[in-house]
């Protein structure tokens, strides 16, 4: 059978309890003023800004790397068509 709460319902809690939840909040609420402190820092700093030297050098990077990746796979592609004509060989 439920039990129906009204204004003469009443609980027992204890201190550890009590204290528990103070606790509790007391973290959370400082979280809370730590983590606008570090927006309205993050709000005020600079914009990083990517200079055209460093976009460019990043870019050839990436294209060097890219050119890299094709002569490794040509090459896998070579040593493949060796190993299955070996294999071919063997049947």
């Amino acid at each position: 059978m439920a039990k129906e709460l009204n204004e003469e319902t009443g609980f027992n809690i204890s201190v550890k309890t009590l204290i528990g939840i103070g606790f509790a909040m007391a973290t959370l609420i400082g979280m809370w003023f730590t983590l606008q402190a570090d927006i309205a820092e993050a709000k005020e700093l600079p914009k990083p800004e990517i200079s055209k030297m460093e976009f460019n050098m990043k870019d050839v990077n990436i294209r060097q790397s890219i050119k890299n990746t094709e002569k490794n796979v040509e090459k896998l592609e070579e040593r493949m068509i060796r190993m299955e004509d070996k294999i071919d060989a063997l049947r």
